[in-house]
């Protein structure tokens, strides 16, 4: 009776163990496949930004990123940086009401400064693109409606002295 009560727990135990045990692609099922940090002020330059947080694919382990820069000059968009290429590639329209808009630049008018990207290279918003570097084409979730309080004391610099 007690060798039957011990190989029913080691039964049972052995399978409760094994449901622990996931595969990799269970495993990253856990973890959101994009997601956006809070703003940031950038030390020495006049913007902020937020993380844009992705997986290429679903099982991809960890994330790669890009970032959402927000100037109060251009208030009425946010910019897609990519690091990796160091260019912007798209823009997306401020208050649509969860309607999803945006503005992919085609590669010959991306660039590593918005001052070297003319207003007319940007398309009318359109179609989300997908999450970069997918092939599943899941497309990219816009970043949350909040900007950053660019009036809250600290957040401007201050002005150059005067030499």
């Amino acid at each position: 009776m007690l060798t039957r009560r011990i190989s029913m727990f080691a039964l049972f135990l052995g399978a409760s163990l094994l449901g622990l045990v996931a595969t990799p692609q269970e495993a990253q099922a856990h973890g959101p496949r994009q997601y956006y940090s809070s703003w940031n002020r950038h030390p020495t330059a006049n913007y902020h930004y937020r993380n844009y947080y992705y997986k290429p694919t679903a099982s991809y382990s960890g994330y790669k990123h890009h970032y959402v820069v927000y100037h109060a000059q251009r208030p009425n968009h946010v910019y897609f940086y990519n690091p990796y290429t160091r260019q912007y590639w798209g823009r997306c329209p401020i208050g649509t009401q969860g309607e999803g808009k945006y503005s992919l630049l085609a590669e010959k008018d991306r660039a590593g400064s918005l001052k070297d990207i003319p207003e007319s290279a940007f398309p009318e918003p359109s179609a989300v693109p997908p999450i970069p570097e997918t092939t599943d084409k899941v497309p990219l979730d816009l970043p949350p409606d909040d900007l950053p309080d660019v009036k809250q004391p600290g957040l401007t610099l201050p002005a150059p002295p005067v030499e």
